[in-house]
């Protein structure tokens, strides 16, 4: 039976942390801040709003929601973006994306202050990830994956990693994080050959393409950790479930993380920390 990589301790420990420091900061006259931009209804922006909001409440960081209609204009998105980049109380800035269609999210994107991009959104931040330099933050989702490997103690130093999945938001940075690491990274998607051959070929594999249990027993070996950042809705179990079929991969690997529970869970932490880091370069 395969090790499972919970995100509970993970979360306990960095939300300490957070806490601990967004104290310091607040005694220091820095309440650190995070500024959420949501624009319509869209369930899964509201859920994720919620859980971050939830989050900042229990690591000492205040929360300014911004709503804006769905109907909204560009230029309502655009002027709320000005607003949370000239005001110094907000340290970081979460835009909720996707954005309604005839909205130019690419251009939201780039308005935001890249020392407010908790989110790793702005190519600024994503040319820091590039370059292992620059003042921004990676992705959320990205570095979640190294922080649950780091608390259990799994190192990628000269170990060959697959990365399934080639998005902005998750497979591109976090490639580039473990390379800079000294992993060895081979990054797959949906077209490449062989794909099972490559992942059994890993010591470490990490999926994130988006497609639920697209990862079966065939593209696992023994003594392998799996990081499955999939997080889909299986209609036919009324259920959250993973790119990996876990049930069918985890008697297979040495370690996995769930679904839910497993990067998910720490995606929010991560950004929470994000803030308190953003707010403690500020000075008073």
């Amino acid at each position: 039976m395969a090790r499972t990589l919970s995100a509970k301790p993970v979360v306990a420990r960095m939300t300490a942390d957070s806490l601990a420091r967004a104290s310091e900061l607040s005694r220091e006259g820095r309440q650190p801040t995070l500024a959420i931009i949501r624009v319509g209804e869209n369930p899964d922006g509201l859920s994720y709003e919620r859980g971050a909001a939830k989050r900042c409440a229990a690591s000492g960081v205040a929360v300014e929601s911004i709503a804006l209609p769905a109907d909204c204009s560009q230029g309502d998105v655009m002027d709320a973006i000005a607003r949370v980049n000239a005001d110094p109380s907000v340290h970081g800035c979460l835009l909720l994306r996707p954005l309604p269609a005839g909205l130019d999210e690419d251009a939201a994107c780039s308005a935001l202050d890249p020392s407010k991009d908790v989110d790793g959104i702005t190519s600024g931040s994503l040319l820091g990830v590039l370059t292992g330099g620059g003042g921004g933050f990676p992705p959320c989702t990205a570095e979640a994956c190294l922080r649950i490997l780091d608390h259990y103690g799994i190192g990628v130093a000269g170990k060959h990693v697959v990365v399934v999945g080639r998005s902005l938001v998750v497979g591109k940075p976090v490639s580039m994080m473990l390379q800079a690491r000294d992993a060895t990274v081979t990054m797959c998607h949906s077209r490449t050959r062989n794909l099972p051959g490559l992942c059994r070929s890993a010591d470490i594999l990490v999926v994130a393409a988006g497609c639920m249990r697209m990862i079966g027993p065939d593209c696992v070996c023994s003594g392998q950790v799996v990081v499955d950042v999939g997080i889909n809705w299986d209609d036919a179990a009324g259920k959250l479930a993973g790119d990996v079929d876990f049930d069918a991969v985890e008697p297979l690997v040495d370690a996995i993380t769930p679904v839910p529970g497993g990067v998910g869970a720490v995606t929010t932490a991560v950004l929470v920390a994000h803030v308190v880091q953003a707010a403690g370069r500020i000075t008073p």
